[in-house]
């Protein structure tokens, strides 16, 4: 590890993310799906849909924004027709939305999962797979669970690029479980002496 990336395996890509301070105490390597570029993102989709396509999913759903390139190509490429974004800021069309409380480990402030109502038909009584770019609290995760459940979807698999940490498990409990990825990165801790060191617990 060099003071300012972080090597790791995306299924069968490597890449190296920059780190970045989002404190005195925690740094975290970030993966920002929208500057991958087509190649890494395509592949990547395929790899997770392959590990996903046991589940015999009916539509893919994601917590916008940067799992909306995940869901684009996962769906891509288990030759599905729809995907239902769960939106965390507030559009004109979702004014009268269902509404989840969520807060994750980059945003300072609590937020709202929005689902336009007129999606809902698209999930209810469905095989539905949450897909991401990365999993940390799992905060999103759990709300995106909640929120899909609340309007009649099955959710039966949560696949994502990476895990962050473990401090997931414990939030998602039993729906842990569900959670298939191509690779895990820990976050960082200051070492005392002007370098990094790995938490995997988080």
């Amino acid at each position: 590890m060099s003071p300012r990336t972080y090597s790791v395996e995306v299924g069968s890509q490597h890449i190296d993310l920059p780190l970045v301070p989002l404190g005195d105490d925690l740094t975290l390597a970030l993966l920002i799906t929208v500057d991958m570029g087509m190649k890494f993102m395509t592949t990547a989709g395929e790899e997770l849909a392959e590990i996903l396509r046991p589940y015999n999913v009916d539509i893919v759903a994601t917590v916008a924004t940067m799992g909306i390139p995940v869901a684009i190509e996962v769906t891509r490429a288990l030759n599905l027709d729809q995907y239902v974004i769960l939106h965390k800021t507030p559009k004109i069309h979702l004014a009268d939305a269902v509404r989840e409380p969520v807060r994750s480990i980059t945003t300072d402030a609590d937020q709202q999962l929005l689902f336009d109502r007129v999606r809902i038909p698209d999930v209810q009584g469905k095989r539905v797979a949450i897909v991401d770019d990365v999993i940390s609290t799992g905060a999103s995760t759990g709300a995106a669970l909640r929120l899909l459940r609340s309007v009649g979807a099955d959710v039966v698999a949560i696949g994502t690029l990476v895990t962050e940490a473990s401090v997931w498990r414990t939030s998602l409990g039993d729906d842990a479980e569900k959670v298939r990825a191509l690779g895990s990165i820990p976050i960082f801790r200051p070492d005392g002496q002007g370098g990094l060191i790995e938490d995997w617990a988080g």
